[in-house]
């Protein structure tokens, strides 16, 4: 899987950072993002995603700078002949602000779109993937996404079962699930014993905007990678927090409190320049060693 992050910035954009877009590729190419601000299909264009590839957007809350880029999105998915189901997950309000928006401009979808008003608990599940919301602690409703993958099924020993005396074709299919067969000449073959151990699926946390937030343990416990907004620096904890919002050391000290292998931060102020990120990211480094910082264009293999 990989993390694109699409825009980084928090509020406006500035000349280094669009507003918020991180989108998720999974293995056979789906695309999943999470939140649309203005700018985000421009964005899009300087990288390899497709439209078309877009299956589920996740949006945290509905203020702009997450919410104002979906209607100019969906619209050109039709006009570039998209055809797959699109779900768009939000907070209640987010089916009116689509529906009315493509009423008004008298926009029209090639695509079948659901709309998905979020409640606490799972809202999406697969045999692959589950994804949780839970919510944060912004100043209007505002929700963070845990995406939990299955574990992957061990190889099969297709030597060892060669070696036994068995040609590989259907069967070996039916031993690679772990079913016990029965050959011809009466043996019993397990084929839970012929596979190497399973691989434990990887999980996300991805935050929206929060000042720090009791549900942080139900989302990012252990998670692999878990992406946090770092909106300002850790001298201005007062004002941060009073707006929803964390900052440098608050977002590094979630993840070593719910025992995040790694951290993505995100979200920041249009106040700080490039002159200015390696001093925030030494903030949280001070709290969590491991923890990166996102910038737009970025990827994160997960």
């Amino acid at each position: 899987m990989e993390l694109l992050f699409l825009g980084t910035g928090a509020g406006t954009p500035s000349r280094l950072r669009n507003v918020s877009c991180t989108a998720l590729t999974i293995e056979g190419g789906a695309v999943w993002l999470f939140d649309c601000g203005e700018g985000t299909q421009h964005r899009i264009l300087r990288t390899p995603i497709s439209p078309a590839k877009i299956e589920k957007i996740f949006i945290t809350h509905l203020h702009g700078d997450h919410i104002f880029g979906l209607p100019g999105l969906l619209t050109t998915r039709s006009m570039l002949s998209g055809s797959g189901a699109v779900t768009v997950y939000g907070p209640k309000g987010i089916k009116e602000f689509v529906e009315v928006s493509l009423n008004l401009s008298a926009s029209y979808l090639t695509y079948p779109l659901d709309i998905v008003e979020l409640d606490a608990g799972v809202i999406y599940q697969s045999e692959r993937f589950c994804v949780t919301a839970q919510p944060l602690n912004h100043v209007v409703p505002c929700f963070g996404f845990r995406i939990e993958e299955a574990d992957r099924p061990g190889s099969l020993d297709a030597g060892r079962l060669k070696a036994a005396g068995l040609s590989p074709g259907p069967l070996f299919q039916r031993l690679k699930t772990g079913e016990r067969v029965q050959l011809d000449d009466g043996r019993v073959i397990d084929g839970s014993a012929f596979l190497s151990p399973s691989t434990k699926g990887r999980t996300l946390a991805i935050f929206g905007d929060t000042a720090p937030a009791e549900s942080a343990f139900l989302l990012a416990k252990d998670a692999d990678v878990m992406v946090h907004e770092a909106t300002l620096e850790a001298s201005m904890t007062e004002r941060a927090n009073s707006r929803g919002h964390s900052t440098t050391r608050q977002a590094a000290q979630v993840a070593k409190d719910v025992g995040a292998k790694r951290l993505i931060v995100t979200h920041l102020s249009p106040r700080y320049g490039k002159e200015d990120e390696a001093r925030l990211l030494a903030e949280c480094q001070e709290v969590f060693p491991d923890v990166e910082m996102a910038r737009d264009l970025a990827s994160f293999t997960v």
